[in-house]
């Protein structure tokens, strides 16, 4: 009797373990798996979960998304704490513009540059008399593939095209394909000319170079007069210069311009949970690095790169450690002045505290 009391007493005990705590428990929202979104979630989800599980409560689970647009709303809606999204969309977010125009994400924060999206445009060469992305404005009419509709492909695309004044819908006979089916029609001559938004080197345009090869296939270059308009209107773009011989046939460097892909957090989520999520993540790029190669661009000083919303006060802290000097408009609101104190481990100069996640 007394060893089936006490077999009783130790399932109960084995039974009654505290669970992980709410506001430790965070959802990562990635994108479609067919994307590198989703991948590189999965091994930063499962990275951390293996290393914080035991030690600090953490634990991290990646699911699928329809991309940056979902992944903003479930942060703004509390559906989710943790995402990887376009910088671009980030930054209309936090800016209150564009497609966002009126409906600030206020609990936008950022954590990290990932890794870089590189904005392609393959035309082909007749319709490109100087090489550059003024070319497109004397187009009239030609078939002009975008991405998928509202698709992050489309809306960098047409973010790029307007904010130089070619009005897509006028100038173009849109289609709305994906990265492949792009290419096959440019290969076919049903369009002359495709946008992409990827990490080079890209499948696609591979695809286009070797089937029509450089005499009739051409990258634009975005010319710094571009970079600066573009800039203007949203920081995260930068230059990039897409090296000698990524494609077939293609001799020479070619300058256009990429956004990062960045990690983003909502701004309730605990200071220290934060911290101690960055000090994983870069202690560990060795394992995410054999996880998928995109993570290989992945560098600490290249972390505060392009971010397009101020950083969340546990990524100021752990930034601070290691020795980056952070701009001042990567400050949250209301947080200390680079010249002062941080506030203490697990405080935020909010005072907020995070909710518990409403829905699954």
């Amino acid at each position: 009797m007394c060893a089936v009391l006490v077999l009783g007493i130790s399932l109960c005990l084995a039974g009654c373990e505290p669970p992980v705590p709410r506001e430790r428990d965070l959802l990562l929202t990635t994108a479609t798996p067919g994307g590198t979104f989703y991948p590189v979630g999965v091994a930063l989800a499962t990275l951390a979960t293996r290393e914080l599980a035991d030690s600090d409560s953490i634990l991290v689970s990646a699911v699928t998304s329809s991309g940056s647009a979902e992944n903003l709303r479930m942060l703004e809606t509390g559906e989710g704490e943790l995402a990887i999204v376009q910088a671009l969309f980030a930054s209309m977010a936090w800016q209150g513009s564009d497609r966002y125009q009126g409906r600030q994400v206020e609990n936008l924060r950022s954590l990290a540059m990932l890794w870089d999206n590189v904005e392609q445009i393959v035309v082909l060469r007749r319709h490109a008399p100087t090489g550059t992305v003024a070319d497109l404005a004397g187009w009239d009419g030609q078939g002009f593939s975008l991405g998928p509709r509202w698709s992050g492909a489309e809306v960098s695309g047409r973010t790029i095209l307007e904010t130089l004044d070619i009005d897509p819908d006028q100038r173009f006979r849109l289609a709305h394909l994906g990265y492949g089916p792009s290419a096959d029609a440019l290969q076919n001559r049903r369009i002359a000319g495709m946008f992409l938004a990827a990490g080079i080197p890209t499948a696609a345009v591979t695809q286009a170079f070797a089937a029509l090869g450089a005499g009739q296939v051409a990258l634009l270059e975005v010319p710094d007069a571009e970079l600066e308009l573009l800039r203007a209107s949203h920081p995260v773009w930068r230059r990039f210069v897409i090296p000698a011989d990524t494609y077939p046939g293609q001799t020479e460097p070619v300058a256009t311009i990429a956004q990062p892909n960045v990690l983003v957090a909502a701004a309730e989520v605990g200071d220290d949970v934060i911290h101690r999520l960055l000090e994983t993540i870069w202690a560990n790029l060795d394992f995410l690095q054999r996880q998928h190669a995109a993570t290989r661009a992945m560098h600490l000083d290249r972390a505060l790169e392009g971010l397009p919303a101020p950083l969340h006060p546990g990524a100021v802290r752990f930034y601070r450690e290691a020795g980056l000097t952070i701009p001042d408009e990567l400050l949250p609101p209301g947080f200390e002045r680079p010249d002062q104190a941080p506030p203490p481990p697990g405080q935020s100069p909010q005072g907020a505290a995070r909710p518990g996640r409403t829905g699954p």
